[in-house]
């Protein structure tokens, strides 16, 4: 009973006294099949949680728990005074563990004692221990934990708790930087619009949860969205975490919904959850919202549309009741985003260049013009005693350059008063929240699309067939748009026109490459080989036979459309024939290889590929992305044929054949995709190979990377002392690789160039240690150091800080979880 009340699962009776195992059985029937009321339904159902009582009752309560108040504020009071002198009043909250007391962390050494044949059961136990000991995030029930918000932010959440006009008025987005050029998402987001960008990878639900919390300081949202990378059947909400029917109900997936579902309104005060993954548009999907919303009493919404080509399907019809303005224009301006979806792919492949180039400088750099800001502020208004008394006021002053450099402000000046007012008046209990003025986003790129689109190139004249065909093609689009609009027709007619236009990207390599290839080849002026162009070109030209043919099945097929015709057995009879693709898809290195190695050594193709690269016949693209269409083909398949199955009735002769087809296609298609990460993980273990001096072989099988922090290294100046007074000094600063089995120690450095502002990170192997042999413990703040925590390895160990708290809790988080992982297989 305990356990069913906790969740708001209440008996619709009242058991017999001689009834045994009702409420067993009901909890039972509540995890099963989740038919169960949330604490806030079943309050309004039963009204269990806020029952009515008389005034004397009320009275008597009151006085209780006035006398209580009173009673905890004395004892409080009293503690404080006898720890004063070994407990800071600016303590984090954190306790101390009981093992850190002693003068030398024993626990710790006690791998080092042991003979070195140290048993793994032991060794594990130790690992176990370790990851127990650390302190947690704060749950719903107010357990102890890390603090979820500053000193400064906790009377934001008291005066949005007594708020009643503007109670429900924020929106939130969560963006991933998984999204292709997430920059450009963020600068489409509107004023007033709370939003935060989160790393994909080396972040867990936990950190993601906290986070969110950060950022809605203890307020309610009105709506949450969260923008992340997924198909129609599972979200790819973060590295690990795809969140889809099958794993829904996993604790950690679960609680994280539900303590989500918990900040924001309520369905019937207008609050919403909003995905943009097209969950709309497939059965799992659908099932995934319909339990979103069950576990959490929150609406889930996510688009229909059944658009193919890059995130087009965001700006479609969207689940939910009939909306006055659809989602994305709550969170964003709609042409900013329209622009960004029609070049998502374009942007991202430049921004890749410019973050591994200049990331790295960004932080520093920043913090680096804040300070001289300050200093030739304080230089030019102060006297040099008056600037060593008020040293305060200069860190309050940079404190409030970061946070505008971070918000991004209209009106710096109101943004910068709000902020030192709210550093003056933190203590305050009666100080009220200045809102903040957000960036109206910033020019969108207009102009570079119409001059894009007036580049842009009908590639329906170069195909190979007669232009009979093509316009034949077309006219049976237009009439399967004119006939009624449902969903099968509304799929077949998305189906077949993304098949025409793949079908004329393809003909671009055989009518612009290959035929003046072989020509040039039969006339004894031969710019390829027979070999190269049989290399290069046979895979890619067999794929194209192939997507012809399945073009025409689908033109015959469509001409007479009606409810009760069927198309899953030509998707079916496709799918049986994709060995070609698996061969295009093992040359494809080899293939690139060539082409680069003709470039280099053969000037006549070199000037070939000049004339003809990235064209107006060839849609403005070069010959190796022609050659990368394929890959993201499989992608809008499955798309099209979720949508097909979701509106095709369960009786229908159709129906058999699609889930066949989906079949074949999500095979294919996770076949892809591990080829796609195996390539990019090896390429970036090559990368830190190079870039860490003495660093030893990385490339592992399956293993990759997930997180890089920036430490400093700490040392205990004396260990005698009481552990809340105990000194430390920084030795170096070092960098931590994390991977799925093991971390990386490195020194870092800086070399700064003669003559030259700029400056390069240097790093310097020192020891990798087994995730499975690490043990870790965390340091409470104190006066003397702050965001600390000891890495112990079977013969090393190092005391470590972050320079924000935020970093610290993330990293532990983080690193805690894939600790559990690796220990776990």
């Amino acid at each position: 009973m305990p356990k069913c009340i906790k969740f708001g699962w209440l008996l619709p009776y009242t058991p017999a006294d001689k009834e045994y195992g009702a409420w067993k059985n009901h909890y039972i029937a509540c995890v099963s099949s989740l038919e169960w009321l949330t604490p806030r339904e079943a309050a309004a159902t039963y009204g269990t949680l806020n029952e009515p009582k008389t005034e004397d009752e009320e009275l008597q309560e009151r006085r209780r728990e006035k006398c209580l108040r009173k009673i905890l504020w004395e004892k409080i009071a009293l503690r404080k005074k006898e720890l004063f002198r070994v407990r800071p009043p600016w303590m984090s909250g954190t306790c101390c563990p009981r093992r850190l007391k002693s003068k030398g962390q024993p626990w710790l050494s006690q791998m080092g004692t042991e003979p070195v044949g140290l048993g793994e059961v032991l060794e594990r136990q130790l690992v176990l221990e370790s990851l127990e000991a650390l302190p947690k995030r704060s749950s719903v029930s107010g357990s102890h934990c890390y603090p979820l918000l500053s000193k400064s932010d906790q009377h934001g959440v008291y005066k949005s708790n007594d708020s009643s006009s503007n109670a429900y008025q924020l929106h939130m987005i969560l963006i991933s930087t998984r999204i292709p050029a997430y920059e450009m998402v963020m600068e489409s987001v509107k004023a007033g619009v709370v939003a935060v960008v989160y790393e994909h990878s080396g972040v867990t639900l936990e950190s993601l949860l906290w986070l969110t919390e950060r950022a809605l300081q203890g307020r309610k949202a009105q709506s949450v969205g969260i923008f992340s990378d997924g198909d129609s059947r599972e979200i790819n909400l973060l590295q690990g975490y795809k969140i889809g029917i099958k794993n829904l109900l996993k604790p950690e997936v679960r609680d994280f919904w539900e303590k989500l579902g918990s900040h924001v309104a309520t369905e019937e005060e207008g609050g919403h959850v909003d995905l943009f993954v097209p969950l709309g548009a497939s059965e799992a999907g659908m099932k995934v919202l319909s339990q979103l919303s069950q576990l959490t009493g929150t609406l889930f919404t996510a688009p229909t549309g059944i658009a193919t080509g890059s995130y087009q399907h965001i700006l479609s019809d969207w689940l939910g009741p009939p909306w006055d303005r659809g989602p994305p224009s709550i969170y964003f301006s709609e042409s900013k985003l329209q622009t960004w979806s029609s070049l998502a792919d374009f942007l991202e492949d430049t921004l890749k260049s410019v973050r591994k180039n200049l990331s790295p400088g960004f932080k520093s750099l920043q913090k680096s013009i804040s300070d001289r800001l300050i200093g030739q502020f304080l230089f030019d208004s102060m006297s040099l005693a008056n600037i060593l008394n008020n040293q305060e006021i200069s860190q309050a002053l940079a404190d409030g350059l970061m946070e505008l450099s971070k918000k991004d402000s209209d009106k710096p000046l109101e943004f910068l008063s709000s902020f030192l007012l709210k550093k003056c008046n933190k203590k305050r209990k009666d100080f009220e929240d200045v809102p903040l003025t957000e960036h109206d986003s910033k020019e969108t790129l207009d102009s570079f699309i119409k001059g894009r689109n007036h580049a842009a190139w009908d590639t329906k004249p170069h195909l190979s067939r007669s232009d009979r065909n093509v316009e034949a093609l077309v006219e049976l689009e237009r009439k399967l748009q004119r006939g009624p609009a449902e969903g099968r027709t509304r799929a077949a007619r998305e189906l077949l026109e993304s098949e025409r236009k793949f079908v004329q990207q393809l003909e671009i390599l055989s009518n612009v490459y290959v035929r003046p290839l072989r020509a040039a080849l039969s006339s004894n002026r031969a710019i390829l080989s027979a070999a190269n162009i049989q290399v290069i070109f046979s895979d890619i030209l067999r794929i194209l036979s192939l997507n012809r043919q399945f073009l025409d099945n689908l033109r015959d097929r469509l001409q007479e459309w009606g409810p009760a015709h069927c198309i899953g057995e030509i998707f079916t009879k496709f799918g049986s024939q994709l060995n070609i693709y698996t061969n295009f898809f093992n040359n494809y290195p080899v293939v690139l290889k060539t082409i680069e190695k003709c470039r280099d050594t053969t000037p006549a193709f070199r000037a070939f590929l000049k004339r003809h690269d990235k064209t107006i016949v060839t849609n403005m693209l070069s010959l190796p992305e022609l050659l990368l269409c394929p890959s993201r083909r499989f992608e809008e398949y499955l798309h099209l044929l979720y949508a097909l199955r979701l509106h095709t009735p369960v009786g229908h002769g159709d129906r058999e054949d699609l889930t066949t087809a989906i079949d074949q296609m999500k095979k294919y298609k996770g076949h892809i995709d591990q080829m796609k990460e195996n390539i990019k993980m090896k390429e970036q273990l090559s990368d830190i190979e190079r870039t860490i001096w003495g660093c030893p072989t990385l490339s592992e099988v399956n293993r990759y990377l997930i997180r890089v922090q920036d430490v400093a290294q700490l040392h205990c100046c004396d260990e005698e002392v009481s552990f809340y007074l105990r000194l430390y000094e920084q030795i170096r600063d070092l960098s931590l690789f994390l991977f799925n089995d093991a971390l990386l120690v490195c020194s870092r450095g800086i070399s700064h160039t003669p003559f030259e502002r700029t400056s390069t990170t240097t790093y310097q192997f020192i020891a990798s240690v087994a995730l499975s042999r690490l043990l870790i413990e965390d340091i409470p703040d104190s006066k003397y150091v702050k965001n600390a925590f000891i890495l112990q390895g079977p013969k090393c160990e190092w005391i470590c800080a972050t320079e924000a708290e935020d970093d610290k809790l993330l990293w532990l988080s983080v690193l805690q979880s894939t600790i559990r992982s690796s220990m776990e297989k």
